[in-house]
């Protein structure tokens, strides 16, 4: 006997399965066709079809760049699966939903869409709703770029203690990624690359576009600890240049490359690798602006300050300013922090200057209180030395284990050469030793540096 009311919802489920095997094969504008026919032949309150469907027509437009559309696509899923009662789902789709925020700048809306999430997960005492642990990594990530790092280990502390087993299947991946991010703002280097190679272990991949891998993650640590050979061959691996026709789905690999082009810079004083930046980060600021992606935008012009500082140094502080000012604005209504204070002694400079630039602003002192507070790493790092080694020192310590020279360590921290050996001898004294080899040595023994070897 035929089922009519299943019946009925056939031509709705085979476009729906259409646009899937489109999404499957890359191809997104098919996708989004296949997904309209499909909400359109779906029959009344058939919310799963409409919701998978919604689903779909969103990953086409995250896919394509299209930020807007991709969240209009899952706040419909959203909605559907909301009245069909698929919570797990709606918690997978909320964290594409604060994804697609945080790319476009919008921190505080993020938050509020895992606060959501978790508050979902936990109306039913006693039980432990699937995607719980997600909602708590995601917060943990909003918490550390607003630079509380207790609130981002504490989530994380949580989501740990729940079990990856009722996290949803990216979870393990993605829990790494954020511990490792912790790491890195504590100042543990090595601990941050060890956890990104395990979480690219446990990648499990699905419709969603890698838009944030992990192997560009740990490119962008290689840097931080001069190991530049190796996020060269990173990029080498992958493809990448500098003339490479821009994508969305790329974008932060591109960014990635051009972090590594300017190291390139500071270490062999590359000129073709500074212009290369250059034209890189001009294309991709543009891709980002029309694209409504602040969140990128911010990092990018971020960079393209530290370009110019990079080049001049401190004989032109002014001209390194308007980018990083425009990134300031863009910023402060969010709350913004790490994605400064992450950059170092160079990001200093410039928010010294900007703050003596606009005396009233509060925004550039509150950043530089950052360095010196709570998340500074010279405190954050244990050290097992009586007189710990101040951030600057330690700034200096990961460039002392590279093959750089003084003069060009004065260049990489825009400071002068003086200042550079002044710091140079305090971390002597303060490791015991009389020369850079062994201050290299009794540093990694301490854990201050990676045991590895640079490159």
């Amino acid at each position: 006997m035929v089922d009519t009311a299943e019946l009925a919802r056939l031509p709705g489920a085979i476009e729906m399965y259409r646009a899937a095997l489109a999404l499957n094969r890359g191809d997104p504008s098919a996708t989004a066709v296949h997904a309209g026919r499909a909400i359109a032949r779906a029959v009344q309150g058939d919310d799963i079809i409409v919701s998978a469907a919604s689903a779909l027509s969103g990953l086409a437009s995250w896919t394509s760049g299209d930020l807007d559309g991709a969240h209009r696509g899952y706040s419909t899923a959203v909605d559907g699966l909301r009245r069909a009662g698929h919570l797990s789902d709606v918690l997978g789709c909320s964290i594409t939903l604060a994804d697609i925020r945080i790319t476009q700048g919008r921190l505080g809306d993020a938050r509020r869409t895992f606060e959501d999430g978790l508050e979902l997960a936990t109306q039913q005492p006693g039980t432990v709703m699937r995607g719980t642990p997600d909602m708590l990594v995601g917060l943990s990530q909003i918490a550390l770029e607003r630079n509380d790092l207790d609130a981002a280990s504490d989530h994380l502390s949580r989501a740990e203690d729940l079990g990856e087993p009722t996290g949803l299947p990216q979870h393990p991946y993605r829990r790494r990624v954020a511990r490792a991010r912790l790491r890195e703002a504590e100042g543990d280097l090595a601990g941050a690359v060890t956890l990104l190679e395990e979480a690219q272990r446990v990648y499990v991949g699905d419709f969603s576009p890698n838009v944030r891998p992990v192997p560009a993650m740990r490119a962008r640590l290689l840097v931080a600890q001069g190991r530049l050979a190796e996020a060269l061959a990173w990029a080498r691996d992958n493809h990448l240049s500098a003339d490479d026709d821009l994508s969305y789905v790329r974008e932060y690999e591109h960014v990635t490359l051009a972090r590594v082009l300017l190291s390139r810079h500071a270490t062999e004083r590359s000129r073709s690798a500074l212009s290369a930046a250059y034209g890189l980060l001009e294309r991709l600021r543009r891709a980002a602006e029309e694209g409504g992606r602040a969140g990128t935008l911010i990092e990018i012009l971020i960079l393209q300050g530290l370009a110019h500082l990079a080049e001049h140094g401190r004989r032109d502080v002014p001209g390194a300013l308007p980018p990083v000012e425009r990134a300031l604005r863009l910023a402060e209504p969010e709350g913004y922090v790490r994605i400064f204070v992450g950059e170092g002694a160079p990001m200093a400079t410039l928010l010294e200057a900007l703050a003596r630039r606009h005396a009233p602003w509060s925004y550039p002192r509150r950043l530089l209180d950052a360095y010196d507070g709570a998340a500074g790493r010279s405190a954050a790092v244990p050290q097992g030395l009586v007189d710990p080694l101040s951030a600057r020192e330690l700034d200096v310590l990961r460039l002392l284990a590279t093959d750089i020279d003084g003069p060009a360590i004065a260049r990489e921290l825009v400071v002068s050469l003086n200042t550079v050996r002044t710091h140079t001898k305090n971390i002597y004294a303060k490791l015991g030793v009389n020369s850079r080899r062994a201050a290299v040595t009794r540093a990694r023994e301490l854990d201050l540096l990676p045991h590895t070897g640079r490159r």
